[in-house]
């Protein structure tokens, strides 16, 4: 049974007039079942359900084992803390959050019939489609291994040879730099996606020349990236410290109004973000030269571990900054063994891959998928897809 069909169920309210209960007996009421989440974290937020009396607000999570949700890491995110109910089709295990705290669980119950099931997982894909550009989704469902390990493999180079092409660009425009590059791809990717654009604009407005002459003061060091992001510096202190460096330097800030501030996270608001890469810097001379030199994936995870620096967003870096900067330096097999140490990503587009039956096991796997997706399933290039080659190759041989 594939998890795109779970979704429907529980969106769908399919499993009404069926009393529902946790795995310790208590019955639930399903008050309204929130809103589907496209991006990372959990698959339902703002949901509403009373357990055994209590009313609860808060996000769902839904698998098909409940075993899944340790494979997925989930137990490890603090973003998974505010699920108030794990929705599973078989309860194999009891769950976990990041505080240790247990996640009550519900073996959802629902009509039960293979062909009306059938029927509704044609409906699913139906109303998949217009945000799925996974043209083989119906064949892969009937076939999953239709994606071999040997094409995933093929795509995850692709991948790191399209990374290695943009640090060579970025190389040119550093003079051939590489602790340079390295530092604003860094910069760029300490914005998480929403705000990237505007910490890769800030490194560039910030040489790395005159943060290293400041690299053992944290004060200044914090004070130059704060003040040359544009936002308000609500300490004065800070305030005056960039004043000074400010005009030592003549430096220019960026434009402020690039930084998204809306629905923002505490722990992912730009200013904690400036102030973690200040302490990166401050912690760590000539960063680049420490990931070339490092091997081992716990050593070079410890480079960027710090306080509230969760193990997800450590991930995040190590696998779009630290490895394709290896590879890009010197391609070898460890880069792509080192994908294989880390926990898969969790996203949209990976969600898709894994309610189409995909084996998603660590980054290894998800970068792969992400650059099936967007170089070839976006763009209809099924013709130079495995996927897509192997599938018209057996049409072409039943018409025979």
């Amino acid at each position: 049974m594939p998890e795109i069909l779970l979704h429907y169920i529980w969106e769908h309210c399919l499993w009404a007039g069926f009393p529902q209960q946790t795995t310790d007996g208590k019955p639930i009421e399903i008050l309204s079942v929130g809103t589907h989440n496209r991006d990372a974290g959990p698959d339902y937020s703002n949901a509403r359900i009373r357990i055994g009396g209590n009313e609860w607000v808060g996000n769902i999570e839904i698998h098909i084992h409940a075993a899944d949700w340790y494979h997925h890491k989930h137990h490890l995110d603090p973003a998974y803390d505010n699920v108030i109910l794990h929705v599973v089709r078989d309860a194999d295990k009891q769950v976990f959050n990041s505080r240790g705290e247990a996640i009550p669980q519900c073996a959802l119950v629902y009509p039960d019939n293979r062909d009306y099931l059938t029927g509704l997982l044609a409906d699913a894909m139906r109303m998949d489609s217009a945000e799925s550009r996974i043209g083989c989704a119906r064949q892969l469902l009937d076939d999953p291994l239709l994606l071999t390990e040997g094409w995933r493999r093929l795509l995850l180079r692709k991948r790191l040879e399209c990374k290695r092409a943009s640090i060579q660009r970025l190389l040119e425009i550093t003079h051939g730099s590489w602790e340079h590059a390295f530092y604003i791809s860094l910069a760029r990717n300490f914005g998480f996606h929403t705000n990237s654009v505007p910490f890769e604009e800030l490194a560039i407005a910030t040489p790395l020349s005159c943060l290293r002459k400041h690299r053992d003061n944290l004060f200044q060091l914090t004070a130059i990236l704060l003040g040359q992001s544009g936002l308000p510096i609500h300490d004065e202190s800070l305030a005056r410290e960039y004043d000074f460096l400010r005009a030592k330097f003549s430096l220019t800030p960026i434009d402020g109004s690039l930084w998204k501030l809306g629905r923002i996270r505490p722990q992912n608001s730009p200013e904690r973000r400036m102030r973690q890469f200040a302490n990166l810097l401050y912690r760590s001379e000539f960063l680049f030269s420490r990931i070339i030199e490092l091997t081992d994936i716990d050593a070079l995870a410890e480079l960027f571990a710090q306080d509230g620096m969760g193990k997800a967003s450590v991930d995040i870096l190590l696998i779009n900054t630290v490895i394709p900067y290896k590879y890009a330096y010197k391609p070898e097999p460890l880069a792509f063994e080192l994908m294989e140490q880390i926990a898969a990503e969790d996203n949209t587009i990976v969600r898709q891959w894994r309610m189409l039956g995909q084996q998603v096991r660590n980054a290894a796997d998800t970068q792969a998928l992400l650059h099936l997706y967007q170089n070839y399933c976006q763009h209809h290039d099924c013709v130079n897809c495995e996927v897509g080659y192997r599938i018209f190759f057996a049409k072409g041989l039943a018409a025979l």
